[in-house]
């Protein structure tokens, strides 16, 4: 390869993975636009849709060698619109707001703002840390986690019924908790040293298939208990984790 080929490589970026991460951008900010309108289902489910697509991204860019700097770079500021600032709006507007019922006007918008603030630290912790931390744990909620506590809840209460004026204490502190968590020590288990190149046991593609239909029975309600179980999981590892290295009292003879 000739220099100049070479200079003209470094200068251009790889289209794929960017354009995984231009479409997860893309649904992010169609949430925000469908939570402002008052179309709350389509504003959750775009967030889901960018959890996809922002699983696919780094996976694609590792398995066609096409990682770069620009591409991680470009995915992060991708996560705070569509896992921080989106998730932020969609509450907000769906249940938050409407704190001024309350007389705690304030509050509903600090409450979204604070997550939109964790997950802007969650993030840049991660990116700071990313080379030291093992690969194999989260320290702290991922923001795409976080963000499906949020929006799977008002996906889940809209599918039913439930207005978010009725749900206003629960969304306040469900938000504050999905912040809270983004940016605590607590441990997840974070599935990356599951490989699409490695072999899995025959019985693991079938709990694949199961776990498609059940989701398929209904999805908001599936998800959001997936993602609930999910944020539990970290405290219950670290309790584990605590009791395992607690010291023994030996009675004595």
């Amino acid at each position: 390869m000739s220099t100049e080929d070479e200079k003209k490589q470094r200068k251009g970026i790889y289209l794929l993975p960017n354009l995984l991460t231009t479409a997860g951008l893309f649904v992010g900010f169609y949430s925000i636009v469908a939570s402002m309108h008052g179309r709350y289902q389509a504003a959750a489910i775009a967030i889901f849709i960018a959890i996809v697509i922002d699983g696919l991204d780094g996976r694609v860019a590792r398995m066609t060698n096409t990682v770069s700097d620009f591409g991680a770079e470009y995915d992060s500021l991708s996560d705070m619109v569509c896992f921080g600032l989106a998730p932020a709006l969609v509450i907000y507007e769906w249940s938050l707001s409407h704190m001024v019922q309350l007389g705690w006007a304030k509050l509903g918008w600090l409450a979204a703002f604070f997550y939109a603030a964790t997950a802007a630290l969650r993030l840049a912790r991660f990116n700071a840390q990313c080379d030291i931390e093992d690969k194999r744990f989260f320290k702290g909620l991922a923001s795409p986690a976080a963000a499906a506590l949020l929006v799977g809840t008002v996906w889940a209460a809209d599918d039913i019924g439930l207005q978010g004026a009725s749900l206003i204490l629960p969304s306040f502190f469900l938000t504050l908790t999905a912040g809270a968590l983004m940016v605590s020590n607590i441990r997840y288990y974070s599935f990356k040293d599951i490989s699409a190149s490695h072999r899995v046991p025959f019985m693991a593609i079938l709990a694949i298939v199961l776990a498609f239909m059940f989701a398929s029975l209904d999805p908001p309600k599936v998800l959001l208990a997936g993602f609930i179980f999910y944020a539990l999981s970290g405290p219950a590892l670290s309790l584990r984790v605590l009791n395992k290295h607690k010291p023994r009292i030996i009675p004595g003879g």
